[in-house]
């Protein structure tokens, strides 16, 4: 049976390494043409190596998604390079946090650059390519912080929250020209970072970055007319109501 994202293609963001690389792998299975974005080339080389004889095609595009100049330059690239953008999934983010009254500007400037910003950035440019076609999905990667955050989370937790204001204001944009926009939320995924991290945060349980991509899969590869606005994926032992 032929795949509903057979021979589309897709902008992956933060493909380097972690979710992305997962969701780059699943989205490969689906014979789809991949455009991997991310801040370094060597990673998403790996993650291209690994993917490119599922993928229908394999294109890797270094883009720091705070920097709307690399933006604009990525969309355009997709642009020129397919006859369609069908989906966008915005997966690069970034943890900072701490207590409050130790959180620098900086900090939170860049928290919010990359969380908010750079995931607004690419919704623009790609409501640009898919307004006019009317059609495609965007997929916006949240985090269960958005509706219960953990302690000394702030600048992250805050742009989480934000994400959910961009998603649903997007999706209403979107709706009268067949463009569906949703958020999904992880709670704890096994990243690269946290294998190697010791903090007693990263000893709760945990789901595999494979296992959070089947959702995204499954979100991507529904009907047109058809959005999951949002979802929320976590381990089920895993502390969620009430904490903090």
């Amino acid at each position: 049976m032929t795949s509903r994202l057979s021979d589309k293609t897709a902008i992956i963001t933060g493909a380097g390494s972690g979710i992305g690389k997962a969701i780059s792998r699943v989205l490969a299975e689906e014979n789809m043409h991949l455009i991997l974005a991310g801040r370094t080339r060597a990673r998403l080389e790996a993650t291209a190596a690994e993917v490119q004889r599922l993928a229908a095609s394999v294109q890797v595009v270094p883009t720091d998604i705070t920097i709307e100049a690399g933006v604009v330059s990525l969309f355009t690239i997709a642009r020129e390079s397919s006859r369609s953008l069908d989906l966008v999934v915005n997966n690069a983010g970034t943890f900072e946090g701490g207590p409050i009254e130790g959180i620098e500007l900086e900090t939170w400037q860049h928290v919010l650059a990359v969380n908010l910003t750079g995931p607004f950035l690419c919704t623009r440019e790609a409501m640009r390519i898919m307004k006019p076609q009317r059609g495609g999905r965007i997929i916006n990667v949240g985090s269960i912080s958005a509706q219960m955050p953990r302690m000394h989370s702030l600048p992250y937790t805050t742009t989480k929250h934000g994400l959910v204001g961009l998603t649903k204001a997007a999706a209403l944009e979107g709706r009268e020209f067949g463009i569906s926009v949703s958020c999904i939320h992880p709670g704890n995924v096994l990243t690269e970072r946290r294998a190697a991290s010791d903090a007693a945060s990263d000893q709760e349980p945990m789901m595999t970055c494979a296992e959070l991509a089947e959702t995204i899969r499954t979100m991507a590869a529904l009907p047109a007319h058809v959005n999951m606005l949002e979802a929320i994926v976590l381990p089920v032992r895993q502390t969620y109501l009430g904490r903090g």
